[in-house]
C-alpha cells in the first residue's frame, strides 16, 4: 500500500505540473492582459505594473518564477484587487465546501437509495418512474435547472428568498448541484446492483436462508459500490469547488464564481491558483477513491 501511494504521489506531482504548464501558457497566449481595462491605463503606469508582477519578462521565465514562488508557499496576489491569493481561496472555499458538501451528500444518499430500489423492482412501476426522472435529471444541464428554480421558486412563487450572505438559503443551490450526480449515481447503482444480484454468491446466500435485507446490503450493495465509488471521488472534488455557473446564477460568493470573475478580469494569478487548487483536489479524491476500493472489497490488490 505504501509503495502504491508513493507512486501515485509522484504521478500526482507530474500531473499538477502538466496542468500548471498548460494553463499558464494557454492563458498567456490569449490576446490582452490583466491591465487592459475599458478605461485605458497610461503606458507608463502599465509598464510599472507589468514590471511589478514580472509580466515584462519572457513567458518561460515568468513560468519558472511562478513555480519558484509556489514552491516557497507564495501563491501571489490578485492582479484585480491586490488581495493575497491563498487568503482569498481559503475564504471562498469555505462557502463552496459547505454548499458542495451538502449537495454531494444528498446526491450520494438519494442516488444509492433510488438505484437500489430500481434494481429490486426491475421492470415494475417504481423502477420505471425512477428511470424516467433520472433520465430527465441527466439530460438537464445544471445551469438550466438553476435558472428555472430561481425564476419559479424565488421570483414567481416567493417560496425561497434570493441568496443573501447574511441569511443564506441553501435549498435551491443544493438541488441544482445535486440533481445531475444523483441521477447518474442512481443509474450506475441500479446497473451494478443488477449485476451483483445475479452473481453466484448472492444465490448461495439466498439458498442458505440469509435474510433478504442482509443479502442486499451486506453482499449485493457492498460489491456494487466499486463502480459507484469510481464516479463519486472526482464528483465530490468538482462539487466542493462549486459549480461555476450555478454559483453565478445564485450570486453565491464561492470559489466557482471567483474563478469566473478572474477569467473575465484576466486575473492570471487567480486563474492559476484556482486551477491548481482544483487539480490538487482531483488528485487527492482519486487517491482516496483507490484506497476506498480496498476497504470495500479486500480482494482488490494494488500490485
Amino acid at each position: 500500500m505504501a509503495k502504491y501511494i508513493g507512486k501515485r504521489l509522484v504521478l500526482a506531482i507530474v500531473s499538477i505540473l502538466i496542468v500548471s504548464a498548460i494553463t499558464f501558457f494557454v492563458m498567456n497566449a490569449i490576446p490582452g492582459g490583466p491591465f487592459n481595462k475599458e478605461k485605458a491605463t497610461s503606458a507608463e503606469a502599465q509598464k510599472v505594473l507589468e514590471e511589478r508582477y514580472n509580466l515584462d519578462k519572457p513567458i518561460g521565465e515568468q513560468y519558472v518564477l511562478y513555480l519558484n514562488n509556489l514552491l516557497h508557499g507564495d501563491w501571489g496576489v490578485s492582479l484585480h484587487n491586490g488581495r493575497d491569493i491563498w487568503d482569498e481561496i481559503a475564504m471562498r472555499f469555505q462557502v463552496s465546501a459547505k454548499l458542495g458538501g451538502m449537495a454531494a451528500a444528498v446526491a450520494i444518499v438519494i442516488g444509492l437509495v433510488l438505484g437500489s430500489i430500481a434494481a429490486l423492482t426491475r421492470n415494475k412501476l417504481p423502477d420505471r418512474l425512477i428511470i424516467f426522472f433520472t433520465t430527465l435529471g441527466t439530460a438537464m444541464p445544471s445551469f438550466v435547472l438553476a435558472t428555472l428554480l430561481l425564476l419559479v421558486f424565488c421570483l414567481k412563487l416567493g417560496w425561497f428568498p434570493v441568496w443573501s450572505s447574511s441569511n443564506p438559503n441553501y435549498v435551491l443551490p443544493i438541488i441544482a448541484l445535486s440533481v445531475y450526480p444523483m441521477a447518474y449515481i442512481t443509474r450506475l447503482t441500479k446497473t451494478s446492483m443488477l449485476d451483483a444480484l445475479n452473481q453466484d454468491y448472492v444465490r448461495t446466500a439466498k439458498a442458505k436462508g440469509v435474510p433478504g435485507w442482509k443479502v442486499i446490503f451486506k453482499h449485493a450493495l457492498r460489491n456494487a459500490l466499486v463502480p459507484v465509488v469510481t464516479y463519486i471521488g472526482p464528483m465530490v472534488a468538482y462539487i466542493l469547488t462549486g459549480s461555476m455557473v450555478v454559483e453565478n446564477i445564485f450570486t453565491i460568493g464561492g470559489l466557482g464564481s471567483t474563478f469566473v470573475t478572474s477569467i473575465v478580469n484576466r486575473d492570471y494569478t487567480m486563474i492559476m491558483a484556482v486551477t491548481l487548487f482544483l487539480a490538487i483536489l482531483m488528485v487527492v479524491a482519486n487517491l482516496l477513491t483507490d484506497i476506498a476500493y480496498k476497504m470495500i472489497d479486500p480482494r482488490i490488490t494494488f500490485e
